[in-house]
């Protein structure tokens, strides 16, 4: 079986980049997918559909046309990792963590244990907690080939 895992949440450091490697160096059988990392894009998805003259507008547009790439690979995954880094506040990590647990669908997540406290729900649904990718890639090296 070939797993298909979503990497959810912080995009400012090279978290996803961290896991890919260490699953590719393991042999690892998954592929990863994630939401679109790029902010600039990801904030500009729903300028297609005409200028906004409220931030607002152009947020709410923007946003359903990126939920169309995240709720289908959501739904398509076999496992997640939510990642919330403690520079930014995560709430589209927690929303997607929140249809991950709906689902049924598995998920880790990767953060530091300053932000336990504000987590604990999103953690209580998860099936793991880690703290590095290198802990990640060996929960991805056991429940893959094990």
């Amino acid at each position: 079986m070939n797993w298909l895992v979503y990497l959810s949440g912080e995009i400012h450091t090279d978290w996803r980049m961290q896991i890919a490697n260490g699953a590719e160096k393991l042999q690892l059988p998954v592929s990863f997918c994630s939401a679109v990392t790029d902010h600039d894009a990801s904030d500009a998805a729903g300028d297609v559909l005409g200028a906004e003259d409220s931030n607002y507008w152009r947020d709410h547009k923007s946003s359903k046309v990126n939920s169309i790439r995240t709720k289908t690979l959501i739904q398509q995954c076999d496992l997640a990792v939510v990642r919330f880094g403690d520079k930014y506040k995560q709430w589209n990590a927690a929303f997607d963590a929140g249809q991950l647990a709906a689902l049924g669908t598995p998920y880790i997540t990767l953060h530091d244990d300053s932000i336990i406290h504000p987590l604990k729900e999103v953690d209580a649904a998860a099936m793991a907690w880690a703290t590095t990718p290198e802990q990640v890639v060996e929960i991805l090296r056991y429940v893959t080939t094990a």
